[in-house]
């Protein structure tokens, strides 16, 4: 076993530093991390920040601050990573709050919004334990197209689009159920326009990405063939992502949230996902200044006693 990762920096022994929690090997590039690092060198603070896999042999307790970034491999693991977030909770301050993570990394959170009043995308969500039809669900939503996916997932693994009388159905929800609980959704006329995502810092937003899909496809990440364009957001994304992060059950105040939402058939957004624990900030987007405002409230709040 690798000795745990230590500390080596001479000139401070008690200097708080900042670790950054990504995983071992990243999926695809993370196109904010570079931004991340200049941002952090223009403000003097690069000496202070590690870049650390969640799962290293590392001495969290060393660190004033985890910032939770891209551990893009936590859905694979799921229960290790929560396992993981019991172990740290206690050593290192983590943000987003432990508890929020928790929540966020079960889509059944759709269903506790949709409780507090957002307007999500209609949401059911299977057991694994108690497999049901698809067929069956989506006949009785009245849904000739839907969406099916893993209730744990990042970047759309394990989803497919699904249609009443589709011989596919039962691979795809087999294939969504492989390692625990699936969401139906109604497959939205309006994605093929593209996905906006919004991003808030402190509960502030910041700005804002439409993600296009390929002709054809449903998946509106870039390696699917998606791509993404700088976005204006309407008042009512505005609402829509102001109301969800308020809905969030937390006292704290989140350092950052990205608001996923899609337009209805009635030309009105409905949030699709709140992705709080591993989003793409979509920094290469964000105005002049904000990412300095961002990493500013990082180092603030790892600076705060």
């Amino acid at each position: 076993m690798p000795a745990p990762l230590e500390i080596s920096d001479h000139d401070d022994p008690h200097m708080r530093r900042l670790v950054l929690v990504t995983c071992r090997e990243l999926p695809v590039a993370d196109a904010d991390q570079a931004i991340i690092d200049q941002g952090l060198d223009d403000l003097g603070e690069r000496h202070r920040v590690r870049w650390v896999a969640w799962d290293a042999s590392a001495v969290w307790q060393h660190f004033g601050l985890a910032w939770i970034r891209t551990p893009w491999d936590y859905a694979q693991r799921h229960g290790e990573f929560l396992a993981w977030l019991d172990a740290v909770e206690d050593q290192v301050t983590v943000v987003n709050p432990v508890p929020v993570l928790r929540w966020n990394s079960h889509k059944s959170y759709l269903l506790d919004l949709e409780h507090a009043g957002v307007a999500i995308v209609p949401t059911v969500m299977l057991d694994r334990t108690m497999p049901e039809d698809l067929e069956g669900v989506l006949e009785l939503q009245g849904w000739g197209e839907g969406v099916v996916k893993p209730a744990v997932s990042v970047g759309a693994i394990g989803a497919s689009r699904v249609s009443v009388g589709a011989a596919a159905n039962v691979v795809a929800l087999a294939e969504a159920a492989r390692d625990g609980d699936v969401l139906v959704q109604p497959y939205m006329a309006g994605v093929a326009d593209g996905e906006v995502s919004i991003v808030l810092i402190e509960g502030r937003v910041s700005h804002a990405v439409r993600k296009v899909p390929a002709t054809g496809d449903f998946r509106v990440h870039t390696e699917y063939g998606g791509s993404v364009i700088a976005h204006e957001p309407t008042p009512a994304e505005l609402a829509l992502a102001e109301a969800a992060v308020a809905a969030v059950p937390t006292d704290e105040t989140l350092l950052y949230a990205r608001v996923d939402c899609v337009t209805d058939d009635d030309g009105q957004p409905r949030l699709m996902e709140l992705e709080l624990i591993e989003p793409a900030l979509f920094l290469p987007y964000a105005p002049a200044g904000h990412v300095e405002r961002l990493l500013r409230v990082v180092i603030a709040r790892l600076d705060a006693d």
